[in-house]
């Protein structure tokens, strides 16, 4: 396998390729985080602030869209390339940012949250899967790492967008019949589909993966896009590996495939993987950032300032991540993420219990931001689009990341419950206790990927 580094100009198409990709990262980011800070100003609008369970439902809503994009997209991937369900999910998230914004009853609200989350499940799985598929072994950690850089750019813009939208809430304003309660949550929401567009047209110069090229035999387009990638003694490496892959394989690809022999702990491993990442529970903090900071007791417009502080803390991160993936590796990068936030948990949770307010609760909150930011976000994305054989990656990346977004639902539709159930302090401790289960699982089962082509793994793991 050829390991050598790319030229100047081949390491710019492929980051290239990789921005547009990346994209759909941001658009899913956006879409996810956009309804934060919008949540304040529709849930008076549409008249759900007494009723937890809606309020859950309605947040959550956005996921049963990503389970449905995520069904579709993996087997459709398999069968008609990545580059079409990219397409698909930027004009989904187009009409999705567009409706969202223009609904006077929560019915309509929450068909457009859903068909948003189908563009966000699609995207959520293909972009990932796609960078794996055209980086080179060597810098594949970093350029998948990428992807998540671009979801969180598209989380800070989504924050910055909704703390510049929102208008100052006087004392004793009537927010229901305030700008912000009639148009600027709509705002908030149209905004996202200028992104939208531009990944759309960017598209176009995407070129199909050529991995996936490879498993239906066109090898010749295969190689042009490789070379494009990283010359021509890279091109012939990699295609001669193709091609003895492509010769090992007997047994037609279909979902059976996954639960038979070997392939089934690798998809057990991918599945806790992804459940893991959210399950760890720091998505709750960008959903219900208000409950959280309120919790502290900061105010409205306080609040929506320190969400922009969280926002960059996790881009800073998320920056850190991409560049000691490929250096420290997968499975120790994990294991830190796991054991630190359970460590940040056991204090907030602390603090919560004993009415500790203000700056050292939202230090806390930076500092578990930053934990998951370097570790959980960026690597599990890379653990599961990389660890499956090619002709099954599309469908198998599905399961995990379907896993991913039912346990994303079950998060986000539990923690209002929780916390009136076992309070602030109460909540953050389950999710300590759920991260120490995540280190002993990851430290038993996960082995080490760094600096391994796709082929490499796929022979390591499946024989």
């Amino acid at each position: 396998m050829y390991m050598g580094n790319l030229e100047k100009h081949k390491s710019s198409y492929l980051l290239l390729i990789t921005f547009v990709s990346a994209m759909g990262g941001f658009l899913f980011g956006y879409d996810w985080v956009v309804v934060g800070g919008a949540k304040p100003f529709y849930e008076i609008f549409f008249g759900i602030t007494d009723s937890p369970s809606v309020q859950g439902f309605v947040m959550g809503s956005a996921i049963l869209g990503c389970l449905i994009g995520v069904m579709i997209s993996g087997s459709l991937s398999d069968r008609y390339g990545r580059k079409p369900l990219l397409v698909v999910s930027s004009l989904i998230f187009i009409l999705a940012a567009v409706g969202t914004g223009i609904c006077n009853t929560l019915s309509w609200f929450i068909l457009y949250r859903i068909l948003g989350g189908v563009g966000i499940g699609i995207a959520s799985n293909i972009s990932p899967m796609y960078i794996a598929e055209v980086s080179p072994a060597n810098v594949r950690g970093r350029f998948v790492a990428l992807n998540q850089f671009a979801t969180v750019i598209g989380i800070l813009s989504a924050q910055i967008v909704n703390w510049a939208v929102a208008e100052p809430i006087l004392p004793g304003e009537d927010i229901f019949a305030s700008w912000n309660g009639q148009m600027g949550w709509r705002w908030m929401f149209w905004l996202g589909g200028i992104p939208a567009v531009i990944f759309f047209v960017m598209l176009f110069i995407l070129p199909e993966s050529p991995k996936w090229l490879s498993t239906r035999g066109l090898f010749d387009r295969s190689e042009k896009i490789l070379s494009h990638i990283g010359g021509a003694e890279y091109a012939k490496s990699e295609i001669r590996v193709l091609k003895d892959m492509a010769g090992e394989v007997k047994e037609k690809a279909n979902f059976g495939i996954l639960f038979k022999g070997k392939m089934a702990k690798i998809l057990i491993i991918g599945i806790v993987i992804a459940a893991f990442q959210q399950w760890c529970g720091i998505n709750v903090i960008f959903n219900y950032a208000q409950e959280i900071f309120a919790a502290a007791g900061y105010g409205v417009s306080d609040i929506l300032f320190n969400i922009v502080i969280t926002g960059v803390t996790n881009v800073i991160f998320t920056i850190v991540g991409m560049y000691t993936v490929d250096k420290l590796g997968r499975r120790s990068l994990l294991l830190f993420g796991a054991v630190g936030l359970a460590a940040i948990y056991a204090i907030l949770g602390t603090c919560y219990y004993f009415n500790v307010s203000g700056i050292p609760v939202l230090i806390l909150v930076v500092m578990a931001i930053a934990c998951y930011a370097m570790t959980l976000a960026p690597i599990a994305w890379v653990v599961i689009s990389e660890i499956f054989p090619t002709r099954v990656r599309g469908m198998a990346m599905a399961v995990s990341t379907f896993s991913l977004w039912t346990a994303c639902f079950v998060l986000t539709y539990t923690f209002p419950l929780l916390n009136s159930a076992l309070g602030a302090y109460g909540t953050f401790w389950v999710y300590g206790i759920i991260c120490v289960l995540g280190f002993i699982f990851v430290k038993k089962y996960l082995p080490e990927t760094k600096g391994k082509s796709l082929e490499e793994i796929e022979k390591e793991l499946t024989r």
